[in-house]
Parts: structure tokens; C-alpha cells; sequence
């Protein structure tokens, strides 16, 4: 088979990954010592950066064969599907000539399993020492790491990776017993942990080699088994708590060719994926927890219609009016349509004068959804335009600006 038709197959095959985030990587430029690239900057994804551009990275499976039959994969052992396998000088060689054509920043590589763990694991670390050492290649590089392969080989590709992932695979360990039999939850926590504790002692020894400085990730399917937002959250939650993990990814269960029976013969809707990164958002940044997003007297399922924050905010009406002048930032950050950084700047007026009406119309937050949840020096909602406020922001369109603010 050609190099461009393996590219072109693998690259394919890569798409169900999403857990390609290159955020917090470690800045590092080898053109200074003579070397080739660099990845200063915003970082490298697919995925549009904070000023508009969008950042590339070549993703792709070192292999698409595997010894594995998870269900709900497309490269599974009895999937009906074309083969192809890059050897590591092919792929050394097409990150670089990708590199210096300027079509990329960096590496995305992942793999099925062939032979065995230990075996694809060394494949996929030898490509990011050559990267590094004989190439000089100081962009970004992440690889998915298989988290039964041998503790070593994990440890060498952080030596060489900005970024490593290990995918749980599925939110419980019930989805995964039935869909993916040959996997086991207790090797994956484990790498994990193993993981956690070689990032920190990096960080911790200023002399200690650099370990995967950005991190590491995983990423779970949503919608092929019968596993709630609830429970999709409640594991999220701990996998940040236990590991420190930089990003949990939600991928939505896509129907494949040739389908296991197991699998559902529809996918979930797309806007639950959408939910869930909302609300994984709120429990990182604003300080929610899972019971307060999916209560655990509810359905376990978010609310499509609306964004979780604006859910949360109707189920607890006592706590609304918020006065923009005297609340915490903690209570400032639980109003719908105030983000971050829009609580930072209020906080920050707050120090020399009154927050008015205007100054929010300054700051453009989305009016119909903020108004209705707060009081200024010179404006309190009314009931009657409370409600009409509040049926309107509900029955827009959800937009992810929306809930975070600017």
C-alpha cells in the first residue's frame, strides 16, 4: 500500500478521538539550539484558539488492526474494515515533511493493538524519541498510551510526550464489562495513578527529567450503553479528583458498519455531548458539583433544552435576586450568562463605584438571560417581566457563549 493511501486510511480512522487537546504543554522552541519547531503559543488541537486561529496537528493510528473486539469500536478484531499499519520511520517521516511544509504543529498519534500491549506501546514511544532525539522536533507531541503495557514504557513516553491519554472507555465499569470485555477498569486506573504520581514528582524535582509537562487526558463514550448524565459526571468528578486529569472528553456514540447487536441502533442526540461539556465545565471552573447539575431525585439525564447552569438557576428561584454589588465571587459565578472573566471585571468595578444597569450592556453579557437573576443599583426584576425574561433566555437557541460569558 502507497504512504498516501495509509495516510489517508489511518488519518480517517483517527477521527473518533477526540481527546486531542494540547492546553498547558510546556513552551519549548529547538529552533534556538539549532533544531526544528516549536510550540509556544496558544497551543496545538484541533480546535479554534481564544484569537480565532485554528490550530492543527497531524492525528493519526499508527495501526488500525487490533487484537481487541470492543464493541463499540470501527478497528475492533471482527469489524469488516480495511487494514492498513505506518511503520515508525514512516510516520517520523511524515510528521516532518508535514512540519516543514507548515501544515501542522505537532503529533497526534494513537494505535490498535497489535501482537501485544508492550509491543504497539514501544512503537508509539520510539516515534517521539526519534521525534526528539534524532529529528530535533520541538513541537507538540501527544500519545495515547495503552495502560496495560509495562509501567517503563509509560514512564518513557513522558519523557518524550507533551501530553499522554488513556481512555476509560466507557463512564462504568458495567459498560465496559459488557461492551469491551478484554479490557479491565483496574489497569486502566492504574496507569493512570502511576500517570499522576510521575507528573507531580517531575514538577516537584526541579532537576527530575520533564514528564508529559501538559498532562494527561482521557476520553469516554456517551450513548452506547444506558450509563445517565449522572453517571457520566460522577465519573468525570473523580477521575479529576483521584488523577488531576487536564480534560475529560466526551465523545458521542456514533453508529458503525458492520455493528455489534450490543450496540444501539441510533446515536444519542448531539446536544447531550454538548450538555455534558457544559456541565463538566461548570463543575471545574464554578464550583458546582454533580448532585447540584443532575440531582439525584431527577431522571440522572440533563435538561436539552436548556443549558445546565440556567437549569440549575430555575430549580433554586430563592436564591435569585443576586446583588451585583454586595455577593461573593462564588455567587457572582452562578448567575446564568456570567462568566469568568465577566466576574473578574465586575469585581474589579466593584472596588471604585456601584455596578449600574449600563455597565452590564457595557460589558455584553447576554442581557434576557442575566437580567432576570440580578439587581444593580438601579435595577431589580419585576415578576411579570422576570417571566417573560426567563421564557425567552429558555427557548434560544443554547449557545456554550452563553453559559460561560466573556
Amino acid at each position: 500500500m502507497k504512504l498516501s493511501e495509509k495516510l489517508a486510511l489511518l488519518a480517517d480512522a483517527a477521527k473518533y478521538d477526540a481527546s486531542c487537546s494540547s492546553s498547558g504543554g510546556q513552551k519549548r522552541d529547538a529552533r534556538a539550539s539549532g533544531g526544528i519547531g516549536s510550540n509556544e503559543g496558544m497551543g496545538i488541537c484541533h480546535a479554534y484558539a481564544p484569537d480565532g486561529r485554528c490550530i492543527s496537528l497531524l492525528k493519526i493510528l499508527l495501526t488500525n488492526f487490533c487484537i481487541y473486539d470492543c464493541a463499540y469500536c470501527i478497528n475492533r478484531r471482527s469489524s469488516n474494515v480495511r487494514r492498513a499499519r505506518f511503520t515508525v520511520e514512516e510516520v517520523v517521516q511524515l510528521t516532518m515533511d508535514f512540519y516543514r511544509r507548515n501544515y501542522i504543529e505537532g503529533l497526534f498519534l494513537s494505535s490498535g493493538i497489535i501482537r501485544s500491549s508492550d509491543y504497539t506501546m514501544e512503537m508509539l514511544v520510539e516515534v517521539a524519541r526519534r521525534l526528539r532525539q534524532e529529528e530535533r522536533f520541538g513541537g507538540y507531541i501527544h500519545l495515547k498510551t495503552i495502560p496495560d503495557a509495562s509501567p517503563e514504557l509509560l514512564a518513557a513516553a513522558g519523557r518524550w510526550a507533551d501530553r499522554l491519554s488513556i481512555n476509560v472507555e466507557m463512564p462504568t465499569e458495567g459498560g465496559l464489562k459488557a461492551l469491551a470485555p478484554e479490557k479491565d477498569q483496574r489497569d486502566i486506573r492504574q496507569a493512570m495513578g502511576r500517570m499522576r504520581l510521575n507528573i507531580e514528582e517531575a514538577k516537584a524535582e526541579k532537576k527530575a527529567p520533564r514528564f508529559a509537562p501538559a498532562g494527561q487526558s482521557t476520553q469516554m463514550i456517551v450513548g452506547a450503553d444506558d450509563a445517565s448524565d449522572r453517571d457520566v459526571l460522577t465519573t468525570s468528578g473523580n477521575l479529576y479528583s483521584n488523577y488531576r486529569l487536564k480534560r475529560v472528553y466526551f465523545s458521542a456514540f456514533s453508529p458503525i458498519p458492520d455493528a455489534s447487536k450490543a450496540l444501539p441502533l441510533r446515536p444519542p442526540p448531539l446536544v447531550r455531548e454538548h450538555r455534558l461539556y457544559q456541565a463538566d465545565w461548570l463543575m471545574r471552573f464554578y464550583g458546582f458539583d454533580v448532585a447540584e447539575i443532575a440531582p439525584p431525585d431527577a431522571s440522572g439525564m440533563l435538561d436539552l433544552d436548556i443549558d445546565p447552569k440556567l437549569a440549575w438557576a430555575l430549580r433554586h428561584r430563592e436564591q435569585f435576586p443576586v446583588d451585583l454589588n454586595t455577593a461573593p465571587r462564588e455567587t457572582l459565578l452562578r448567575v446564568p450568562g456570567l462568566g469568568v472573566t465577566t466576574v473578574k471585571k465586575l469585581l474589579a468595578m466593584r472596588r471604585h463605584r456601584r455596578v449600574r444597569y449600563d455597565d452590564l450592556v457595557k460589558l455584553r453579557v447576554p442581557m434576557r438571560k442575566v437580567a432576570p437573576f440580578v439587581a444593580t443599583l438601579d435595577h431589580r426584576p419585576h415578576a411579570e417581566g422576570e417571566t417573560r425574561a426567563l421564557r425567552a433566555a429558555a427557548s434560544e437557541p443554547s449557545r456554550q457563549a452563553d453559559l460561560f460569558g466573556h
